[in-house]
């Protein structure tokens, strides 16, 4: 570093490696050399070919100073960048080597340090030194494009010129220096329909007129070469799958100008009969098109497929044979989507002729009308008419038609329909008030073929008929107070009718006979008043009053009824309102009155019911004991529900007991005895280990593990095991002797407390009561 005020300048001598540098350090403001050095090895950077081939070492450069006087007392030290492994320097003569192939692409130089030491004391004779290995550039690596093959598309019919795609290659030499780098573009495949430019690599038509429907995919083939395509140079190629994107350039056509199509006249209405196609040899929505019947036609219609594109004839009314058997119209195709560069002079559409022939078929019978509508008075008596329905065969021979009524919708069997012209009677009695509809089916079918069958809905409306008198038109709580004055309203009445007149009800009220006590005010409103006749009722001497109403009609026939009105006399207060309707209870003749024979009532019902409870206590007594003193020796059954637990046990049996028998309770006494001793005689398991009862349980207890038809959920498997052994032996008396006599039963008494009973029963007998 220099101090301010100062700068240095450098003149270069020589050339190659003994090429020298003499430095100047002036002043910088006057220009005045300070101090002069020359330093012979300041060089600032060394050139190396990359992937030298050489078998030694590749020679890179010398470093050398004025201060190395060739005495052997300098040394020279490389650092910095590969400094030792992919450079060696020299350190007499300063010359440094490359170790190995250099790559340029991998590194394009490196920055290394020399330093001039004294090889004895290792002292710096120079500061070091930055300066530089560049790595030059061979024409190594070939170009190379991103992907094998690339994918593009242009309109068909496009000009020439039209650019396609553009591929590029990258190499990865050196672009700065020489024409490693430079690539040229060439196609090898694919004239002469595309072309490439040479610079950039676009790819373009070269052809006009190009046709999808006569080629649709081109594959193309397109070199770069490094060098700017000179001989020697390095290329790469690539593979470009070019193809023709379709444009509306072809009309639609028919291959058939005439179509026959054959219908059947039971089509119904809307259903398709036949298709005619077209064909386009575009794709997509160049290739969709659209049918139409020119003029229109009033039987048919066409629409179009939208899938296969496909014309569908549908028809539009129905078709009859009978009058009818053959069409002809005209159907024009034409594109949907238009493309105004080739509409020029060619015309997008075409035109063919439809023939369609209608089918006979054989048809059910058709009604003259649907629905019938009739009606019938409620009154008309069985077996009258009702209406007539009317059925004919379709077809040209007008086949004969049966009728019937469809059961189902007549269960009541209220009509019938006579088979051969149609005539609708009733059976029943028609009630209006029960039902005023009856919708009933009519069934027509042909006679020679019973499949061809119709049915149509016959609602049959019941007229009325005044046929039902009037009545209450509810249920009527009347009373009349004990200090009525005459002329009293105390009740209003009305009437309802289940007829329907034309003219509405109109009803009538009126009396049956004179009655001295009411009379009734009609007030011609369908309503009527009830009103007394005179005052001071009494409940002692009538508390109830029938009221005999007769309700009349004014329909033709007249309908009359008479309905009974009840009138309870009742106690009201000064203002008319009602306090008590029940008459007075009159004293008896003894002077009881009803409050005392109520309470001689209940007395009575309560002496009964103690009478009872004590009868049910005297049945709740104890009842005796079966076995009034111990001392009775009668034979006794005692019932044990388990197998385990052997004659002692008249408890639940413990399976503890089997599996530890050493640790059995033996101090559980009987229930039926009473212990003589404190601690009872414990009895001794005959086997010792009990072998038996655990070789029995876990052979049980495999056994049902293994079992495959065992359950999957906790079930209770019982194992019925009575023991082997015991020591009063077997008490059957198969094994005895022949006869009782012959057996002694001192040795009972031997057995212990347990066995006192069975001594005492056997031991005690005497001759006579064993015979």
């Amino acid at each position: 570093s220099l101090p301010r005020g100062v700068f240095w300048t450098c003149t270069w001598r020589g050339s190659g490696n003994s090429r020298k540098c003499t430095v100047y350090i002036k002043n910088k403001s006057d220009g005045r050399i300070l101090q002069r050095s020359k330093r012979g090895w300041m060089w600032n950077q060394f050139f190396l070919l990359e992937e030298y081939t050489g078998n030694d070492h590749q020679y890179v450069g010398k470093l050398h100073t004025n201060v190395d006087k060739g005495d052997g007392t300098v040394k020279y030290v490389l650092t910095g960048e590969g400094a030792g492994t992919l450079f060696l320097i020299d350190e007499k003569s300063g010359d440094i080597h490359a170790t190995k192939r250099l790559d340029r692409e991998e590194k394009a130089m490196y920055t290394l340090h020399a330093k001039v030491l004294n090889k004895n004391t290792n002292e710096e004779l120079e500061p070091d030194t930055e300066f530089n290995i560049k790595i030059h550039d061979i024409n190594d690596n070939a170009p190379k494009f991103a992907r094998e093959i690339y994918f593009a598309s242009v309109p068909e019919m496009s000009e020439v010129g039209t650019s396609v795609a553009t591929v590029t290659a990258t190499d990865a030499d050196d672009q700065t220096y020489g024409n490693s780098a430079k690539l040229v573009y060439s196609i090898l495949q694919g004239q002469p329909y595309f072309s490439v430019d040479s610079e950039n690599g676009t790819i373009k038509t070269a052809l006009p007129g190009m046709d999808r429907e006569v080629k649709e995919n081109y594959q193309v083939v397109i070199q770069a070469k490094d060098m700017a395509g000179q001989m020697g140079g390095l290329s790469g190629t690539t593979t470009v799958s070019i193809t023709l994107s379709d444009v509306n350039d072809s009309p639609p056509r028919f291959a058939n100008h005439s179509f026959r199509v054959t219908a059947v006249e039971s089509t119904e209405i809307g259903g398709a009969i036949g298709r005619i196609k077209a064909d386009d040899p575009d794709v997509g929505h160049n290739a969709e098109m659209e049918y139409s019947i020119v003029g229109g036609h009033d039987t048919f219609n066409i629409i179009t497929d939208q899938i296969t594109q496909e014309g569908i004839i549908i028809i539009k009314k129905t078709l009859d044979y009978e009058s009818k058997r053959d069409y002809e119209f005209r159907v024009e195709v034409r594109n949907t989507y238009l493309d105004a560069r080739f509409i020029h002079g060619v015309q997008f559409k075409d035109y063919a002729t439809v023939k369609v022939t209608v089918e006979d078929v054989d048809e059910p019978p058709v009604f003259t009308r649907n629905p019938y509508i009739i009606e019938v008075h409620e009154d008309t008596a069985a077996g009258s008419f009702v209406g007539v329905v009317m059925a004919r065969d379709p077809d040209a021979d007008n086949k004969p038609v049966k009728y019937s009524i469809d059961r189902h919708t007549d269960l009541e069997r209220l009509f019938n329909v006579d088979s051969v012209n149609g005539t609708i009677t009733t059976l029943k009695a028609l009630d209006r008030e029960m039902s005023k509809w009856h919708n009933i089916s009519v069934v027509a079918t042909e006679n020679s073929n019973p499949r061809q069958t119709t049915r149509v809905p016959v609602f049959i409306k019941v007229l009325d008929v005044n046929d039902n008198a009037p009545e209450f038109a509810m249920s009527y709580d009347t009373f009349v107070c004990e200090n009525v004055k005459a002329g009293q309203l105390i009740q209003t009445i009305s009437a309802v009718d289940t007829d329907e007149p034309l003219v509405g009800h109109k009803f009538v009220f009126s009396m049956s006979g004179g009655n001295p006590n009411f009379t009734i005010v009609d007030k011609e409103d369908n309503t009527a008043n009830i009103v007394t006749r005179r005052g001071g009722f009494s409940r002692r001497e009538m508390s109830v009053y029938f009221l005999p109403v007769v309700i009349s009609d004014n329909d033709y026939p007249i309908q009359s009824s008479t309905s009974t009105l009840i009138v309870r006399v009742c106690a009201c207060d000064s203002r008319g309102n009602m306090q008590s309707c029940n008459p007075e209870v009159l004293p008896f003749s003894d002077g009881l009155t009803t409050g005392a024979l109520v309470a001689i009532l209940l007395c009575v019902i309560i002496l009964l019911m103690i009478v009872v409870l004590f009868a049910a206590l005297r049945r709740q007594r104890k009842k005796e004991p079966l076995i009034i003193s111990k001392e009775d020796v009668r034979d006794n059954v005692v019932s044990y529900n388990d197998e385990g637990g052997g004659e002692e046990d008249t408890q639940a049996f413990d399976i503890g007991t089997l599996r530890n028998p050493e640790v059995m309770d033996a101090n559980k006494l009987r229930r039926d005895i009473i212990p003589e001793m404190l601690f009872p005689f414990r009895r001794t398991s005959p086997i010792k280990d009990n072998t038996d009862v655990r070789d029995f349980i876990n052979g049980r207890l495999q056994e049902n593990d293994s079992d495959p038809t065992a359950p999957p959920y906790d079930s209770l498997a019982t194992y019925a095991y009575e023991g082997s052994g015991s020591l009063a032996e077997s008490l059957s008396s198969l094994e005895s002797a022949a006869t009782e006599g012959d057996q002694e039963y001192d040795f009972l008494s031997n057995w212990g407390p347990q066995f006192k009973k069975l001594a005492e029963m056997y031991i005690g007998r005497s001759p006579d009561r064993e015979t």
